[in-house]
């Protein structure tokens, strides 16, 4: 069982965002969210539900599911 970290999700994000080379307004915009909305994802201050992981994914063009494992696979890290 992976226990919840509040900061992987944001983490992640930022990753695979600045890895693509997109800024936060660019991802806000694909995403449909307000860039303070993803800013404050980023920084772990605010957990984005399974709707805003969707529409992240779809921003990436990657499937939920990638998005959701990645998410995962830090959260196992930091546990360890």
């Amino acid at each position: 069982m992976v226990e919840f970290n509040k900061f992987s999700a944001g983490k992640v994000v930022k990753n695979i965002r600045n890895g693509k080379g997109i800024s936060q307004k660019i991802l806000s915009g694909l995403a449909g969210l307000g860039r303070s909305h993803l800013a404050m994802i980023e920084s772990g201050k605010k957990q984005p539900n399974f709707e805003t992981i969707w529409k992240i994914a779809n921003a990436f063009e990657m499937p939920v599911h990638k998005l959701v494992m990645l998410i995962e696979e830090d959260a196992k890290s930091q546990n360890k």
